[in-house]
């Protein structure tokens, strides 16, 4: 499965199917990563105003020599920015350097309140994504589409229930750990792609020890991160996020392998005895309220 295969979006766009992800890299070590994954082959990058790297994720853009139109570049509405939705575009626009985004994120349904260090329930996040949506049809050429992330199936529905425009993604954690298999299925049921983070799990993950990770690795010649990187990529309607700043890791992440129905199976059944997940959204005050965790 090569490297500029894709998925197409509800615009019509089309989405490549392995991305590198930048949550955690630090400076110094982005801007590198980035141009270094684009002069070998990746055409998605994934970014956040929360990462704080939006501006060296632009540095390496322009360092790689390859064209923008030939980047799909996602980037994110930060938590305190929900009542700045049109200032945080234009703040994420010039630190990336670049006319337009191919894809747009609310991070977190939560928006959260920076003086106050806690979550602003002064604000319905049902009315972001409105203003979202209202800034997507008044600049079709500054946002090619818009999207959701961490979004849980019952907020995911209320969203539904309250928008003329369908979101083009949701950005969910998704390992053999952490499957989300019926939202994963209502948002394939939507026409909503599913981008898939932490892939692998967590640093240091148990998966890329388990056993039947391990077993399909040494079956295939790769290794258990392959296996992990390729489950999402191998699912119809779900793309997926590789994360390294380092060079032989960004190229060996890049190596897809076709798993059988067996495999994806096997794999998938890990949660039903070994549930669990890399973050939890209590940290925002709003984890009570049920949605999906995030990066």
């Amino acid at each position: 499965m090569p490297l500029h295969k894709t998925v197409k979006l509800n615009t019509g766009a089309e989405m490549p199917v392995v991305g590198l992800g930048t949550w955690k890299s630090g400076p110094g070590e982005v801007a590198h990563a980035v141009e270094f994954a684009l002069k070998n082959g990746y055409r998605h990058i994934d970014t956040a105003t929360a990462y704080g790297n939006e501006n060296e994720v632009g540095d390496g853009i322009k360092a790689s020599g390859v064209p923008r139109q030939e980047i799909f570049l996602t980037t994110k509405l930060n938590n305190n920015d929900h009542k700045r939705v049109e200032e945080a575009l234009e703040y994420s626009l010039k630190a990336l350097k670049t006319d337009y985004l191919d894809l747009w994120l609310m991070h977190w349904p939560a928006p959260m309140n920076q003086e106050l260090s806690g979550p602003d329930r002064s604000i319905d996040w049902i009315d972001t994504w409105k203003k979202m949506v209202e800034l997507y049809k008044k600049y079709p050429q500054k946002l090619k589409a818009i999207g959701v992330s961490n979004l849980s199936l019952p907020w995911l529905k209320r969203l539904l229930e309250n928008t003329d425009v369908v979101p083009a993604v949701n950005q969910i954690e998704l390992h053999p750990s952490c499957t989300q298999e019926e939202l994963v299925n209502f948002c394939r049921e939507k026409g909503i792609v599913v981008t898939a983070y932490s892939p692998l799990g967590s640093n240091d993950s148990p998966l890329m020890k388990h056993p039947i990770v391990t077993k399909i690795a040494e079956k295939h010649n790769v290794s258990p991160a392959n296996v992990l990187i390729s489950l999402q990529a191998n699912k119809p309607g779900v793309n997926v996020l590789t994360k390294s700043v380092t060079d032989s890791r960004i190229l060996a992440n890049a190596k897809i392998i076709d798993l059988s129905e067996e495999e994806i199976k096997e794999l998938q059944d890990i949660d039903k005895k070994e549930h669990f997940r890399v973050c939890h959204p209590n940290w925002t005050g709003w984890g009570s309220l049920g949605f999906a965790d995030c990066e």
